[in-house]
């Protein structure tokens, strides 16, 4: 490929003087050290480049060399178990070669290409494939099955199959023939661009919820496989913390993280954490199935413009495979920093808050890619996109939030005053939403029970009623009030401290089966509808109170395991029998 001199320098913005041959959106090399480097504006003027390493020590006059395709990454077997920085170089390859610190132009391959690989071929000679479709398997991790798919923009027919046995990702084990008789080997992996999303057959309804066993995201919030949700909040109110439950526990077959912009002990600590902790669907750590993008604060900020479009694409291609995927980008305000910084860099004319014009249409080009999809293989798969927001001073009017409502339809308001109570998960239940209730209702009530929807809304009720009654209360005290709207009080306060705060560190609380959800709120409102006929017989509420029922049912969640369902049972015996006595 043809060499081009650097004319300027402006921290990761690099420009060529005069016409060049480079496209746009072409992967450049940069330098003596061969950095990564994308054409982001192309004229007869100039051509510029976004390099996404340390551009430290480069000069004019040091050449760029163009590469002839777009940023791409290498997807095959290996991916699972991995950490990658924002251009998917494999961390631990990394560090292995060259130590703790990444080397600048490191050209350590993406996936090991010395590693065998067990791989099973389901064709034959003379199967007609289309784009998508699966012509091998093999054991990627002992919980995940890798599917091999022929590239989407292939078709034709297979001249020639290897036989079953142990393969490089580099190694041939079949090879297909398109229509112009040309022939193209089938290899383990395939190269895909990062911006361009993978093609699928259909997209389906969002029908079917993610269960994370988070009571306030399951019971009030849920949201669908293939959704996409926000979870804004200042400093401090838990938005990584709650991104690492829903990672542990959501029952999607695959978790992609990609920590974009976050400090460096955050990412460490979720390493730890995740090479620690038991998968509880099967046993096996979790890293079996699970992607980390490390891309921190100290990493140079192009790189975490990319992270979040590599980490949609690696979980595009599970998707693709048949797999329920789930992406925690943590966090998306500082990737649109990134965008505002090169966005400076390159003279843009900066609109709200400095951003770029095209904040919008870059967070809706990420958020569009989630979905649960028909795939070309003719199986479904879903990306659920689950992406933090951090506000500064915790303002959800700036243009980052404001944007992300606009394409998400989920929306988990995290509270300061709420995590300064130690109140988790600090999902505020008044500023909260989700638009998902119709697409999953049905489902909800085919498989939980018709009941838990009605329970949900009545509890949902009485957490509004609450607010409106707390609004009297700070004005002029809660002695004012009837026993009634005392009750409607006493009977939240359940509710917030006995239902939708959960302790993520008790082996029962940090993840609630639908099922034991659906008895807690039945339980709850068991005692609101027989405090009611007390309240109704002009009987003082302080009679009932001084029960202690108020008090078991904010513990219920711990006393009650998750494996004894039938003990709720004997809760609503016991507030039959108390309520029945002062009757």
């Amino acid at each position: 490929m043809k060499k081009y001199d650097i004319y300027g320098i402006n921290g990761p913005v690099i420009t060529i003087k005069g016409p060049t041959e480079l496209k746009m959106m072409e992967m450049v090399h940069v330098g003596e050290d061969n950095l990564v480097g994308e054409i982001i504006a192309v004229s007869d003027e100039k051509t510029t480049v976004q390099v996404y390493e340390e551009t430290t020590g480069l000069k004019p006059g040091d050449k760029v060399e163009g590469t002839g395709s777009p940023m791409n990454v290498l997807l095959g077997p290996g991916i699972l178990d991995n950490i990658y920085d924002g251009i998917e170089r494999p961390l631990k390859a990394i560090e292995a070669e060259s130590g703790a610190f990444i080397s600048r132009g490191s050209q350590v391959s993406a996936l090991d290409d010395k590693k065998k690989w067990s791989v099973t071929l389901k064709v034959k000679k003379g199967d007609k494939l289309k784009g998508g479709e699966i012509y091998a398997t093999l054991p990627e991790t002992q919980i995940i099955e890798h599917r091999l798919m022929v590239p989407p923009a292939l078709s034709g027919e297979i001249t020639d199959v290897k036989p079953d046995g142990e393969y490089t990702i580099f190694d041939t084990v079949a090879v297909l023939t398109d229509e112009y008789g040309v022939e193209h080997n089938l290899t383990l992996c395939q190269m895909w661009p990062i911006r361009t999303s993978r093609p699928i057959e259909d997209r389906l309804s969002t029908s079917v919820p993610l269960i994370t066993g988070q009571r306030v995201i399951d019971t009030m919030f849920p949201i669908a496989k293939g959704g996409a949700a926000a979870i804004p909040g200042g400093f401090g109110t838990g938005k990584t913390m709650t991104q690492h439950q829903l990672a542990k526990w959501c029952d999607a077959d695959i978790i992609v993280y990609v920590g974009c912009g976050e400090r460096g002990n955050e990412m460490s600590q979720v390493l730890e954490e995740f090479s620690e902790l038991i998968d509880p669907k099967s046993g096996r750590p979790m890293t079996d199935r699970t992607v980390l993008i490390a891309n921190t604060s100290n990493m140079p900020v192009a790189a975490r413009e990319a992270s979040i479009y590599t980490g949609i694409t690696l979980a595009e291609y599970y998707r693709d495979m048949g797999y329920d995927v789930a992406i925690m980008a943590d966090s998306t305000s500082r990737w649109a920093e990134a965008l505002r910084e090169i966005s400076g860099r390159l003279e843009e004319m900066p609109a709200e808050e400095g951003f770029p014009a095209y904040l919008p249409s870059r967070l809706a080009e990420f958020y569009e890619r989630a979905g649960r999809v028909k795939t070309l293989s003719h199986d479904s798969g879903s990306v659920t996109i689950i992406g933090a927001v951090s506000p500064q001073g915790s303002d959800f009017s700036e243009p980052v939030t404001q944007n992300t409502k606009r394409f998400t339809r989920c929306f988990w308001a995290l509270d300061k005053s709420l995590a300064y109570a130690r109140h988790y998960p600090a999902i505020n239940w008044m500023n909260s939403y989700s638009e998902y209730f119709n697409d999953i209702d049905p489902w909800f009530e085919e498989n939980i029970g018709e009941d838990f929807v009605e329970y949900r809304n009545r509890i949902s009720a009485l957490l509004q009623e609450e607010s409106s009654l707390m609004e009297i209360v700070k004005l002029i005290g809660s002695d004012v009030l009837p026993d009634d709207q005392k009750l409607v009080i006493e009977t939240a306060k359940v509710i917030r401290v006995g239902f939708l705060q959960q302790n993520a560190f008790h082996a029962d609380d940090t993840f609630v089966p639908l099922e034991k959800q659906k008895n807690m709120m039945k339980v709850i409102l068991h005692l609101y509808d027989r405090s009611k006929e007390i309240v109704a017989k002009e009987i003082p509420i302080s009679k009932l109170l001084a029960l202690g029922l108020f008090d078991k049912l904010n513990k219920m969640k711990y006393d009650i395991p998750n494996s004894k369902p039938e003990m709720f049972d004997e809760y609503i015996k016991e507030i039959d029998e108390q309520t029945d006595r002062i009757l």
